[in-house]
């Protein structure tokens, strides 16, 4: 569980988490979060006041059968309305399906586009990365960030080139690493270098 493997690091300061795609992968997987001591510390769909700073979550990832931006319009716009039109084969827990539980659905989206902070913590990323999104940008620019912290990809890129445009920094967290608030690594991420670049190019 979460909790026992940041035993040490709480008793110095909080552990605050949003979940990833490979979190639905596994049933305990899933419950070795939701079901951990720091269940109530999930990020996902609010703004937390951490050491001063607003923080906000945006866990998951885009999926086509509840929404993918490129697409129209969205299938499902809430958990309820997945619950509500799929078969009961369908669900996990009289819920969601488990691997639709790491999937971004437009009411967590739009319930943070009314808030404001300071930071934004997602797994998905920015347009600053060629596998990210615009709409990433939008909520971040909305909600007045200054930065954006994103996962997913296992590695870290040098975004600089597109802070200007996108109207705040961004920074990619690599495989288990950890960074500061200025980006500065503080311990590297165990993919780290390993991977192809996936900076976008800058028009």
């Amino acid at each position: 569980p979460l909790h026992e493997m940041f035993s040490e690091l709480r008793q110095l300061t909080e552990v605050w988490w949003i979940h990833g795609n490979h979190d639905t992968d596994k049933e305990h997987f899933y419950d070795n979060l939701y079901g951990s001591e720091l269940a109530d510390f999930n990020l996902d769909g609010r703004v937390v006041d951490i050491a001063g700073l607003r923080i906000a979550g945006l866990g998951g990832v885009f999926r086509g059968k509840v929404w993918h931006p490129t697409a129209e319009c969205w299938n499902y716009f809430s958990h309820e309305d997945y619950i509500s039109d799929a078969h009961p084969r369908q669900l996990w827990r009289d819920g969601v399906s488990l691997r639709n539980r790491s999937s971004i659905f437009p009411e967590t989206y739009m319930a943070l586009r009314c808030l404001k902070a300071d930071i934004l913590v997602s797994h998905e990323a920015p347009s600053c990365n060629r596998f990210g999104f615009a709409v990433i940008d939008r909520l971040a620019r909305q909600m007045g960030v200054s930065a954006v912290f994103h996962g997913h990809h296992h590695d870290v890129y040098d975004y600089s080139p597109h802070f200007e445009r996108m109207g705040f920094e961004a920074y990619s967290v690599g495989l288990r690493g950890v960074s500061a608030l200025d980006g500065t690594i503080l311990k590297a991420g165990e993919e780290d270098g390993q991977n192809e670049c996936r900076v976008a190019r800058v028009n």
